[in-house]
């Protein structure tokens, strides 16, 4: 059976100048490069970090991405859909 595809749409905040500095996502790309990422938006300034992100791959390789972002300090949040957008 082959693994379930998940597509996530995620804030990432990077909370300090560390974390701002720091080639998290590329670090993600590499250890887990079935899973692709599309930076939705972003702003980056000395001090924090924002974007939107969607992440998408196998469902437990997309669950450990954001795991390892977790583990380097990066809080990840759902985007919730808007009411708007139904």
């Amino acid at each position: 059976m082959p693994p379930r595809i998940s597509g996530r749409r995620c804030w990432f905040t990077f909370p300090t100048r560390n974390q701002v500095e720091q080639p998290i996502i590329w670090e993600m790309s590499q250890k887990f490069p079935r899973v692709s990422f599309d930076i939705r938006q972003a702003s980056v300034q000395n001090e924090i970090g924002i974007m939107a992100v969607l992440l998408t791959g196998a469902e437990q390789e997309v669950k450990a991405a954001i795991d390892f972002l977790r583990s380097r300090g990066v809080t990840v949040e759902p985007i919730e859909k808007s009411v708007v957008e139904g």
